[in-house]
């Protein structure tokens, strides 16, 4: 994105987006469910039309299984095309291990994937649903998208994340005010080897909170068989009667963690880099030097 993106209102962003998606002509899209790429399809499919539009959906360990379920009700609702396609990252060492740039051999592996799915369904673009606001974060999985040649119409266009919200709670979609989502593998520290069975008891353990409690917005990090629970401070309560934090603590045990932590600094994005030892800092350095 350059500053003469960053400019406009959100209409006149919306309308570029509209201009680039039909000079594109016929597109795949990356399509988890999110924010992001849920807006993307459902512009995409207004453009194009849905002859023209073929929604990817990468299924693996470390996506949890309601947000699959989500990401295919949704595709049906907006009357997409749509394609899951099995992988799995943990077969790569350099996903399993879990290192700081864990993100870009993972993506450069689903991408890859992806495009080839939507080659041989005759689909010559993969799209993916970057957002202007990416670039304020570490991504390393930008980078394989730009190597690869995946595009991301909603941040050459200059819309950010507020934006995109607004845009899509015109067009009525169900994940304009969703919590931001993120793959399992963010809920344990860097160098934290991943496997499946790790990530099930996180995911079941989110699931427990999410159905127990009625909540939205929450993180379960592992570290090791202590689940640090990140809550907006405005849900604690809940978890902290009596009664229902006797029944938290049975439950996790039953799942397999040995402590639960109530984290009082609230939810927060990326909070395993810091606790780490590599800050964003540092990260942004580390992806600096891996693109020059």
């Amino acid at each position: 994105m350059n500053a003469a993106t960053a400019q406009g209102t959100v209409e006149e962003k919306e309308r570029r987006l509209k201009a680039r998606l039909a000079e594109l002509g016929q597109v795949a899209v990356a399509f988890s469910g999110g924010v992001d790429s849920s807006y993307l399809l459902s512009a995409a499919l207004d453009v194009l039309g849905p002859a023209r539009v073929l929604a990817l959906t990468a299924d693996s360990p470390l996506i949890p299984r309601r947000e699959l379920a989500q990401a295919g009700a949704l595709a049906g609702r907006l009357g997409a095309a749509h394609r899951v396609i099995p992988l799995d990252p943990l077969s790569e060492p350099a996903v399993a291990n879990n290192p700081p740039d864990r993100c870009y051999y993972c993506k450069r592996m689903v991408f890859s994937a992806l495009q080839a799915e939507a080659r041989r369904a005759g689909f010559p673009l993969l799209l993916h649903g970057a957002n202007a606001d990416d670039w304020q974060d570490y991504r390393p999985g930008q980078r394989a998208a730009e190597e690869l040649g995946v595009v991301a119409p909603l941040d050459e266009v200059g819309l950010t994340k507020a934006e995109i919200r607004e845009l899509s709670r015109r067009r009525g979609l169900p994940t304009w005010d969703a919590p931001a989502q993120a793959c399992l593998a963010t809920r344990l520290p860097f160098g934290a080897t991943l496997s499946a069975p790790a990530l099930r008891m996180i995911e079941r353990a989110e699931d427990y909170l999410r159905e127990r409690f009625g909540l939205r917005a929450l993180r379960v990090r592992a570290h090791g068989r202590v689940a640090r629970l990140e809550l907006p401070p405005a849900d604690w309560p809940a978890v902290l009667d009596v009664k229902a934090r006797q029944e938290l603590l049975a439950t996790f045990a039953e799942i397999g963690f040995g402590a639960v932590a109530l984290d009082l600094a609230g939810l927060r994005s990326g909070s395993m880099n810091a606790l780490s030892g590599f800050e964003r800092n540092e990260e942004a350095k580390m992806e600096s030097i891996k693109r020059e």
